[in-house]
Order: C-alpha cells, then structure tokens, then sequence
C-alpha cells in the first residue's frame, strides 16, 4: 500500500502543477561497485569503434568513438545566478543519432549482432576483426533478421539507424507523440516506421508482440533491457574521464549536482546507476519530467508503479521524448535508492529555457532536452531541506552543477525556428507577469 505522504505526492501531482520532489529513500552511503556490466558495455563499443568508424564516415576523427562534449556555459551561468560551476553534457551533440538515446540503442543493437555473428561463426571470438560485421556475410545475415523497437523519437532513431548501417530488417514503432521528422529521418535510412495512434506504452505493446510473432525477431525494450541500461551506464566513464581532464574535482567537498530529462526512465535511469558506481556519495542525481507526464516520479515512490492517467494526468506535452505514462519497473527499482529527486516542468517553461540557451550559449537543443535548465535553481529554491541533510549548503561554491542535454543535433532548422518562436513568446509572458 502506498504511505500516506506517497498518497499526498500523488495528489500534488494529479493538479498537473510544477512540483519539486525529494526521495526519502535515496540511500545515504555510496552503493556498492557494480561496475562489471558497465566496463564490458565500455569494452564492447570500443571494440566495435572501427566498425562504427566504417559504417559511418563521419566518426572517423573520433575514431568511431560516440561521444559528446563537456561545456563551460558560463554566460547561461550568469544568467541564472548560480554558484558553483555550470556545465552542459551536450548529449543534444552526439553525432549519427543525435542524442542521449545513441550509446544505449547503439550498444544493444551491436550486442545483438556480435551475439548473432559468433553463433554463425562469421565472429570466431571478441578477439576478432570487428569489421566483419559490415561485410557481405553479415549482411546477408542480419537481413534474415527482424530488429523492432518502440519509441516516441529519440530511441527510435538511435536503433533505426545503426539498425539499418548493419543490414537488419529494422522496424520502428512510433506512437502518436513523435514528430514527423523523426518518422521521415528513419524512413530516409530504409527504416519500416509503423505508426501508432496510441500512446508510448501501447505502442511498446504492439511493437513487441509484432516483433516477438517472428522467429527471427529481436525486439529492443527500452522498458525491460540490461544492455541499453548499461550502454547508456558507459556515459559516466567518459564523464569521469571529461571531468578529470578538466581538472574538476568531484569528492565529498566538491559534489557533482547532475540534471536530466526523464521519460520512461532508460537511458536517465543508467546514467544515474553509472554515475552513482563512479562518483557514490559525491554525486547527486535530479531527473525532470514533464507536469504531465512524470511517471518515474510514480515510479519511484511508489513501487505499484501506477500510469499517470491513473491520477487524471494527460500524458500530454511537446517534449515528445518524455511522453511516457508509465515507467519502467526495471529502472525504477534500479535506481530506487539512487534518485536524489524529480522536479516537474511545463511545456511553456521548456521553450522558455530553450530560447535562453540559444540566447546565452548559442547552443540548440529540442524542447524536451531543455528540462535539465532549471534543475540547478529549483534544487536552490526548493531543495533546502536536501541540501541541508548532506551538508551541502556551505559546498555549494565549489559544486560542479551539470545540466544533461539529450537531443537536439538533428532538429530541421524550420522545426527549430518555430521553437525559438515559442520560446520568445513565453518568455515575455513570463516577464509581464
């Protein structure tokens, strides 16, 4: 049964209000290092990093490496009056599929076919020539192969596209809140896109029982899927790395305060786990979501994990990549004694903070990688009681506070144009207030 103060979160939540949440399970001590799976994800892009290299020219420089870059923001900063130090983990960057969604549905999408091609002995041993993998064996392979996945975008784009490099029947279907250009995008790269009137989850179960019908098919669950949870899990090695080459510390006396747009919970959900293996006690984990859609709030504080239109909640709202009515369970006990918390956002405040990125740090994001703004205010406004229990208040000059950007980069410039135009009309509304 749901306690009492859960019951009262619901309740604040079903006014479809902004609202700040701190977990009251989010364990004081460092959990305990699980960073196995984490490195083997690690190992198995690097190892497939000539291939993506082949497949995709443009990784070349990077060596076939996916990775997005760590930025000062300190005009943003400025703006925003914060202490500390402000970042951006500029995932709206990250080449080929543009957001954070690339290294979980990458790494998936490459287990598979590193699993598929060592069965049929075109692989002999992880040891060999990855770039067997773009050749014509392989390919003759995994066309014998049906890849699906559901998604409202970003997910969808990510395995449709490495999906379709390497040669499989790739398969993506997309519920009501995705954009069209996304749809257009993978259809572009010789993706089936199947459209779905329904929402996330239907569409999830449609997707899955279509997929699971054939012999050959491999459906990708961004709900129930240990290798896109430790793909997405790799970010905080190269975050580690990023971190450390920029000279910032991260240890008790120097907290990492790290912000991310939350949908169904994935790949938000296996950056807090890696971050937490890494980091422990130093680092604090916010996800944001939007006022109606937060459904890893439910989740988390309420382990019956109810759908938010089960409080009388829309699901409804422009960030179309957070559009989930209902979170992963999987996730949610993962990362249930992890979360620090969950801030809630509107529609009208994503464009608003959209355009104020784009004004301060000319940097382009899509509506729903704007959450992460305001997460450093909202904990300094609403958070007091956090902040005061880990005895952060007098650290908090020489905090780092990391906002996680998560898509953007393949935004039409035409789409964009009309968000800036959002943005700058809700932000002199928030002035004439």
């Amino acid at each position: 049964m749901p306690t009492q103060d859960a019951c009262s979160i619901t309740h604040r939540l079903s006014l479809g209000a902004p609202l700040f949440w701190l977990n009251p399970a989010c364990a004081h001590d460092a959990p305990q290092p699980e960073m196995r799976e984490i490195e083997a994800a690690a190992a198995r892009l690097q190892r497939c990093a000539p291939l993506l290299a082949q497949l995709f020219p443009e990784l070349a420089a990077d060596k076939g490496l996916i990775e997005s870059p760590l930025l000062a923001v300190p005009a943003l900063q400025q703006a925003l009056a914060l202490p500390g130090t402000l970042l951006l983990k500029a995932d709206h960057d990250l080449p080929i599929a543009g957001s954070v969604k690339a290294r979980g549905g990458f790494h998936e999408v490459l287990c598979h076919a590193e699993s598929l091609a060592l069965k049929a002995g075109i692989l002999h041993s992880i040891d060999d020539d990855y770039l067997k993998l773009a050749g014509p064996e392989a390919r003759a392979l995994f066309a014998q192969h049906l890849l699906g996945v559901a998604s409202t975008g970003n997910l969808g784009l990510s395995i449709g596209v490495i999906g379709a490099a390497l040669g499989f029947d790739t398969c993506v279907h997309m519920s009501s809140d995705a954009k069209e250009w996304k749809k257009q995008r993978l259809r572009n790269f010789g993706v089936r896109v199947i459209e779905h009137a329904s929402d996330y989850s239907a569409a999830v179960a449609q997707g899955r029982a279509e997929t699971e019908a054939n012999p050959l098919g491999y459906f990708v669950d961004d709900e129930n899927s240990p290798r896109l949870f430790y793909g997405y899990a790799v970010a905080a090695l190269r975050l580690r790395d990023q971190l450390t080459k920029a000279a910032i510390k991260v240890d008790a006396e120097h907290p990492l305060m790290v912000y991310i747009p939350c949908g169904v919970g994935g790949a938000p959900g296996g950056i807090c786990f890696g971050l937490k293996q890494v980091f422990g006690d130093a680092v604090h984990c916010f996800f944001a979501e939007p006022a109606q859609a937060p459904c890893v709030l439910l989740g988390v504080q309420d382990p019956s994990i109810p759908s938010v239109y089960d409080i009388g909640l829309s699901c409804q709202t422009e960030a179309d990549g957070l559009a989930v009515g209902l979170a992963s369970e999987w996730v949610c006990t993962r990362i249930r004694t992890l979360l620090a918390g969950v801030y809630t956002v509107t529609d009208e405040s994503l464009y608003r903070d959209l355009y104020q990125l784009q004004n301060t740090e000319q940097v382009a994001i899509e509506p729903s990688a704007a959450a992460g703004i305001q997460g450093p205010a909202r904990l300094l406004s609403d958070g007091a009681d956090y902040l005061s229990a880990r005895g952060l208040e007098s650290r908090l000059a020489q905090a780092t506070q990391l906002i996680w950007t998560t898509g953007g980069r393949l935004v039409p410039d035409e789409e964009y144009k009309k968000f800036l135009e959002r943005g700058k009309i809700a932000s002199n509304e928030t002035l004439t207030d």
